[in-house]
């Protein structure tokens, strides 16, 4: 329990802090709501639950930052939050334009493979804690993954839930294209935070 609760203070502020997820999720939820946002979330989730255990079952040093595939993804997920960035920015606010800016289950799938800050917080994790917690080998990796997607999906539920709710204050028809070009500017931003990072 102790090995838990020392893994969670470690992560709170790595999860809770801005980050191409959590901003991703905020503008999604300030332009379509919280409930449009559970497939994204659901792929993102499911994929850091698969990610997570591959990396701590031993593929560590494939990622490592310094490595070809790890500058690869950088420079992959710096365009795909820019790609989600313009997209947001061109969507419409109402009718077909509006769906369009929707994100699905495999925009979240893709969202977490393409982010460097989620393969350094998970390398970051295993080097702190892969040693602790239960001996069995499975055992470890299953608490450790679990406790680290559990505790990002809550980050990005409450960033979400923040999102929607600036968002109820901007959806009229005037408001709606001014909050998908801020949300847009803070997604382009954090692109190319994540090419120069």
């Amino acid at each position: 329990m102790l090995f838990v609760i020392a893994l969670m203070a470690f992560l709170f502020p790595l999860a809770y802090s801005p980050g191409p997820g959590n901003m991703f999720f905020a503008a999604l939820g300030a332009r379509f709501g919280t409930v449009a946002t559970l497939p994204a979330n659901a792929g993102y989730h499911i994929a850091t639950l698969v990610v997570t255990g591959l990396l701590g079952l031993g593929l560590v040093s494939a990622v490592h930052p310094g490595t070809s595939l790890f500058v690869g993804l950088k420079l992959a997920g710096s365009v795909y939050v820019m790609w989600l960035a313009w997209k947001l920015a061109t969507s419409g606010s109402t009718g077909a334009g509006m769906e369009s800016g929707k994100a699905g289950f495999l925009d979240g799938v893709w969202l977490l493979l393409l982010n460097p800050k989620a393969y350094v917080i998970i390398l970051l994790m295993y080097s702190q804690f892969g040693t602790m917690g239960p001996t069995d080998l499975l055992a470890r990796v299953g608490v450790i993954s679990l406790v680290f997607t559990l505790n990002n999906l809550l980050a990005f539920l409450l960033w979400t839930v923040a999102g929607d709710g600036l968002g109820r204050l901007f959806r009229s028809e005037a408001h709606a294209r001014r909050l998908n070009l801020v949300f847009a500017a803070i997604l382009a931003g954090v692109g190319f935070w994540m090419m120069l990072g």
